[in-house]
């Protein structure tokens, strides 16, 4: 009889431990920082998290998949700027036809990369909207190890 009450107790715990738990967005210079549970998500960690919904997740893929490109543009234009800048600055005679493709290229990856924080939003927000409204961890559980003329045990609150 002990055993099953303390196997029920321990199912419970974890039950009321592993319900989804909404992801925040923060709006930071450039996009969004995303977090759950306090840690900060990455786009691999945001994607894994995004699988338990198919509509988010099939969003965010999109998503991801543009920022690699907008990544890639940004650092070819990054340095298409950088190269002439340098050379100037180290006395050199700069190719300012060069920078002016980098500011092209870097036109193209600001839009994309918009793109790519918008989807992600959305993404963000169809998880959330997917996730059950009522959760373990609003009935406010509290456990506490007890001692009586019984015995010990451990009691639950709720």
């Amino acid at each position: 009889m002990k055993k099953t009450i303390l196997i029920l107790l321990v199912f419970i715990i974890a039950i009321s431990s592993m319900n989804a738990q909404e992801i925040q967005s923060t709006k930071v210079f450039g996009g969004y920082k995303y977090t759950q549970e306090g840690k900060v998500l990455t786009m691999k960690s945001m994607s894994s998290t995004l699988e338990t919904n198919p509509e988010a997740y099939k969003l965010f893929k999109k998503a991801k998949s543009a920022n690699v490109l907008a990544q890639i543009l940004g650092g070819v234009g990054g340095g298409l700027i950088g190269y002439p800048i340098g050379t100037a600055v180290g006395g050199g005679d700069a190719n300012w036809t060069i920078a002016a493709v980098g500011v092209g290229v870097l036109a193209i990856a600001i839009p994309i990369s918009i793109g790519v924080n918008k989807k992600t939003k959305k993404a963000v927000s169809i998880y959330n909207s997917g996730l059950s409204k009522v959760s373990y961890s609003e009935y406010n559980t509290s456990y506490q190890i007890i001692s009586n003329v019984n015995g010990i045990g451990v009691s639950m609150t709720f």
